[in-house]
């Protein structure tokens, strides 16, 4: 098979599910408004600066999925999905989807954004395979800690690397599509790396490597 990977946050979406996420649950009431959106802002800033801890990150992002029973989170996630992710989803990225379901390619999404939050997005865009930071489940309900390596910077390498050991395929001709620096090491294991609104740092580099820049912003 070939891949067309996809990265999810300002790349499919024409903004961040992870930061709005945080923005939701201080909208609803859910968390600490005040200090709550402080941090989830801070850390957004650090992540766009190239200067975030992952695992610092993860340990303030996962603690409201501990704080409440399974049936409260999805429905929480259900009006998500309405209210934050679907006005962010483009038409320009589902025809750049299309394009590589004609031509056979086998769809994968890999974000460092968390797979309770992502599972829903990815199956409404009609991708099967989806590589996310995992949420620890304990007696079906999430611990607060991170299971495994995030999916951030190598990290989405080396879990895609996993993948490709479990099935048995290659990247041979494979296409990565992502906005962020955050994500060189991925684009620079692939074939086809394609910058996608780029954030200024990853312009600069795919234009010094000739890497194909796109915009999927309508």
């Amino acid at each position: 098979m070939t891949l067309a990977i996809f990265d999810l946050d300002n790349t499919l979406l024409a903004g961040d599910s992870d930061h709005a996420w945080g923005e939701f649950l201080v909208e609803e009431g859910i968390v600490d408004p005040e200090e709550y959106r402080k941090a989830n802002d801070r850390f957004y800033q650090e992540y766009l600066n190239g200067e975030l801890d992952i695992l610092r990150y993860l340990s303030f992002a996962l603690q409201p999925l501990a704080k409440h029973e399974m049936s409260q989170l999805l429905a929480w996630r259900d009006q998500f999905m309405e209210k934050k992710v679907r006005p962010m989803m483009q038409r320009k990225a589902g025809e750049l989807l299309d394009t590589h379901r004609t031509l056979g390619h086998t769809l994968m999404i890999i974000t460092a954004t968390n797979h309770f939050v992502t599972e829903p997005i990815a199956a409404e865009l009609g991708i099967e395979h989806l590589i996310a930071t995992e949420p620890e489940l304990k007696d079906g309900r999430y611990t607060g800690q991170v299971a495994g390596t995030p999916s951030f910077q190598d990290g989405k390498v080396s879990r895609l690397n996993h993948w490709l050991a479990d099935t048995g395929e290659s990247l041979d001709g494979a296409w990565f599509f992502s906005d962020s620096h955050n994500d060189v090491p991925l684009l620079e294991a692939v074939d086809n790396p394609v910058a996608v609104d780029p954030d200024p740092t990853l312009e600069s580099l795919a234009r010094k490597r000739n890497w194909k820049i796109l915009s999927l912003r309508d």
